[in-house]
């Protein structure tokens, strides 16, 4: 592993950053100056702990990204025909079963599904991979292999192997000695599935799927995606790639509710045991014994996400029609704007895994840092409360490679995507470079295990309860 920390250098006016060369404005500003997509709650105001209100700053795109304003519209539009699926007659019930399952044709063509991969909805990628992990072949009640993943996972694509015969493998310092690393393991044989990333949810570099997928083929295992972080910002064609399985979740791809979905090859599904055992994924049932049907439905028990798999479907059609090269631009763009001012600052440390990573064509809008001297959940608690921006803090469901990082009480995350602007990068650099020249302007006290300002008097909006600092940390961020 890499920690990229770079030597100190002259302060700098993060404020300035767009200052000219030659007379000729900085070309990153004409291409994300403003957001790619509108997202609802674009302009909300922030309160400020010394008075005042501020636009609010997302960089917390990879945790839960906002809604697609055309998502948020299309949710509206069909709210009104909102009824159970395949269970009745009437005129709502048979649109929103329609809604229902025309939603995986749209989620198979936009990551380039085989004509018979089934699309299974879910709660969200940690589920999907559960229910891949149940599904895992088994011949005389024992897993005819092991599943293989790297120790850079997020708990999603690590935690459901647990329960399997599995093997992990230590990432190498290179990503190319990794695929070697890779390559060894499953040269030894008994892989049924590799595991894996398609881009860390920690720093963002984006991992081959390509090449790890012909790996896990030319020694006989199949492979899964985790495209939780990787489909929101990079195309994704599962049949050109010779991908087997692909979990991803609809709320970090500009869509409300907690709706996933797991694509992939049919016959390990069908075979699986059902994920959830309940009404919908039988053909028959009687008091003590069930025969099970097969497809998608097998998977999904009970009363469906109906709206959580249409907005889901709605976004993936916003994002296949962007322009890919522009999309990519505007990201790269608000990455190396935050990474250089960043670089630029005493005592700030840009996190990577891999020292071959490529900037830009090898990363997405995730960038990991630390500020020496400060613990990262206080400088997420000033960043919020004196300069209304919000990120992520923490060791992010991946505390092998937070530790692997020599950061094991976390470090920071700034994340973005289409409704981010270059000026939400600014405001961070200003913000922690305010920091590092003159320090905290209000006290913290770690209050339910997460830092807070003292004396807060800020409130909430008048339908949301007004106790800021009472929910805590979570229990992974917490040693």
């Amino acid at each position: 592993m890499t920690t990229a920390i770079f030597p100190a250098a002259t302060a700098i006016d993060a404020t300035a950053i767009d200052a000219t060369s030659g007379g000729h404005p900085d070309a990153r500003f004409a291409v994300a100056g403003r957001p790619l997509s509108a997202v609802t709650g674009a302009e909300i105001q922030a309160p400020l702990i010394q008075g005042g209100h501020v636009r609010y700053a997302n960089l917390d795109y990879g945790a839960s990204a906002p809604a697609l304003s055309v998502v948020s519209a299309y949710l509206n539009e069909i709210l009104p025909f909102y009824a159970s699926v395949h269970r009745g007659a009437g005129y709502a019930s048979q649109i929103s079963t329609s809604v229902y399952e025309n939603a995986r044709s749209i989620v198979r063509g936009f990551v380039g599904g085989r004509a018979d991969d089934a699309v299974i909805f879910t709660r969200n990628t940690t589920d999907s991979l559960n229910l891949l992990a149940g599904c895992l072949p088994v011949r005389g009640g024992k897993h005819t292999g092991e599943v293989l993943y790297l120790d850079i996972e997020h708990h999603a694509n690590l935690l459901p192997w647990q329960k399997v015969p599995h093997r992990s493998v230590v990432a190498a310092p290179t990503l190319a000695a990794t695929l070697e690393r890779l390559r060894g393991e499953l040269a030894h044989g008994g892989i049924s599935l590799l595991a894996v990333t398609g881009a860390s949810n920690v720093t963002g570099e984006i991992l081959p799927i390509r090449a790890l997928a012909a790996l896990a083929h030319e020694y006989g295992a199949r492979i899964v995606v985790d495209a939780a972080q990787l489909a929101p910002h990079r195309r994704i064609n599962i049949a050109a790639d010779d991908v087997d399985y692909l979990a991803f979740s609809g709320h970090k791809l500009y869509a409300p509710f907690g709706a996933g979905v797991l694509v992939g090859r049919p016959d390990w599904l069908d075979a699986g045991t059902p994920h959830l055992a309940g009404g919908g994924a039988v053909l028959d049932a009687r008091l003590d014994t069930v025969s099970w049907t097969t497809g998608p439905a097998r998977h999904e028990g009970g009363s469906p996400n109906v709206l959580g798999a249409a907005t889901l479907a709605r976004a993936t059609e916003v994002i296949a029609a962007l322009d890919e090269e522009q999309w990519h631009a505007h990201e790269n763009a608000i990455r190396s704007i935050l990474v250089e001012g960043l670089q630029r600052i005493d005592g700030v440390s840009v996190h990577q895994i891999f020292s071959d990573t490529e900037q830009g064509a090898g990363t997405i809008g995730v960038v990991n840092f630390s500020v020496a001297g400060y613990d990262a959940g206080l400088v997420a608690a000033y960043l919020s409360a004196e300069h209304g921006i919000g990120l992520r803090d923490g060791r992010f469901c991946a505390h092998p490679l937070l530790r692997r990082l020599g950061l094991p009480s976390g470090s920071l995350r700034a994340s973005f995507g289409l409704g981010s602007r270059l000026e939400d990068a600014q405001r961070v650099l200003a913000g922690i470079q305010e920091l590092r020249q003159t320090g905290l302007g209000w006290d913290y006290v770690v209050d339910a295990g997460r830092w807070v300002p003292s004396n807060d008097s800020r409130s909430y909006p008048h339908w949301a309860p007004n106790t800021p600092g009472t929910a805590g940390a979570a229990p992974c961020s917490l040693d």
